[in-house]
């Protein structure tokens, strides 16, 4: 059996090698590093599979956020609404801003966002919410959608863990994740289901205004060169990134269907076992399994995590402290206690190795030796 890995980037690549290699040698002998054809070829291909109008390309996810916030031209002390349970580029960018943070606590069971706790963290000077679809699966964006449409408030969505992912609205009509509010943002840090190389990331909209003002905000603020209509940012796509991202764009789908296989065989071995509770699914959404992400329940994690590791198997915590406790947002004014259900899932979450490439002997030694372990 090879050894397991969180995620087998290599393994990947080399089935995929002649093209990787044949695209990025196509950059090179143009030498056309940015803003190159690969550029304009990957955005539309995107644009095509999901299904919106505009997609911007940028240097990383995190960027793709804070350009998003920089197009809705928020004023300091404006407040946006967010999750303490997700990685910190959510809430960075605000900060970094210098709009306030305002969390909401998650639903126990999907990790994400608990629409019914919004309305209440709602003031007068809210102006966007921004949702993350967590470990692979779409919030609940229909009753999101509601809320902000009856308060008159921006929503960018944290697709970063979930491209592919599909939301299913009560009447019937499917979108992508990320393409539901007015901006969605994406990463495609190598370990991502789509996943390039180096950093990259995208941002999408069907605004046309929205889409051209990001245009302008990524390439320091310029329409026309060497004339800035605004401060903006260095944030673009480098070619051999798009050209890598083009090729591995088509195998998406079979890449997220290949998670849910995994995870269908995580969830059945794990089903019975009362020290363990799998992830569930939220009713509207598919899940893609960026993460496969268990709760344990009266095991010593560190423990656990020390005799997994002895067997060969990463595991990992996403996310071992909330982001109203991290020392970056002591001025946020958190405390232990503000936001029950993140504690209590930061203490008890843990993340087996989920990829793609798995195969069947390395999923079932993840398997037995976790039931050995708990």
């Amino acid at each position: 059996m090879k050894a397991i890995q969180m995620v087998d980037l290599k393994s990947q690549y080399q089935k995929i090698k002649p093209e990787i290699d044949k695209r990025i040698g196509e950059v090179l002998e143009s030498a056309a590093f940015i803003n190159g054809s690969a550029v304009k070829s990957f955005q539309q291909n995107l644009e095509q599979y999901l299904a919106v109008k505009h997609v911007v390309p940028c240097g990383n996810g995190t960027d793709a956020l804070q350009v998003a916030l920089m197009a809705l031209d928020l004023q300091p002390g404006d407040e946006v609404i967010t999750t303490p349970f997700t990685f910190i580029a959510t809430a960075e960018v605000v900060a970094l801003l210098k709009l306030k943070t305002v969390f909401v606590d998650v639903d126990p069971d999907t990790f994400n966002m608990n629409p019914e706790l919004i309305e209440q963290a709602i003031t007068p000077k809210t102006k966007a919410i921004v949702p993350v679809h967590l470990f692979g699966q779409c919030c609940d964006m229909e009753r999101i959608m509601e809320i902000a449409a009856k308060h008159n408030l921006y929503v960018i969505e944290d697709a970063c863990q979930a491209i592919g992912a599909d939301y299913t609205f009560k009447n019937g009509k499917t979108r992508k994740a990320g393409t539901i509010g007015q901006i969605g943002c994406t990463s495609f840090f190598p370990s991502k289901n789509l996943g390039c190389y180096g950093d990259g990331g995208a941002i999408f909209t069907n605004d046309d205004q929205l889409a051209e003002k990001m245009r302008g905000i990524v390439n320091h603020g310029m329409f026309v060169r060497y004339y800035h209509e605004m401060v903006g940012v260095n944030s673009r796509l480098d070619s051999i990134q798009a050209a890598v991202l083009d090729v591995k764009l088509p195998y998406l789908d079979e890449y997220n269907e290949k998670r849910r296989q995994l995870a269908q065989f995580y969830n059945k071995a794990f089903a019975n076992q009362p020290k363990l509770t799998i992830p569930v699914t939220g009713e509207q959404t598919t899940h893609v399994f960026h993460q496969y992400t268990l709760k344990i329940n009266g095991v010593d994690r560190e423990t656990l995590i020390q005799k997994m590791n002895e067997a060969g198997i990463p595991v990992m915590i996403y996310y071992p402290v909330p982001l109203h406790l991290q020392k970056a947002f002591a001025n946020v004014g958190g405390k232990r206690g503000d936001f029950p259900v993140t504690e209590a899932l930061c203490d008890a979450v843990i993340s087996l190795p989920m990829h793609s490439e798995m195969d069947e002997d390395q999923a079932n030694h993840i398997s037995t030796t976790l039931l050995k372990l708990v």
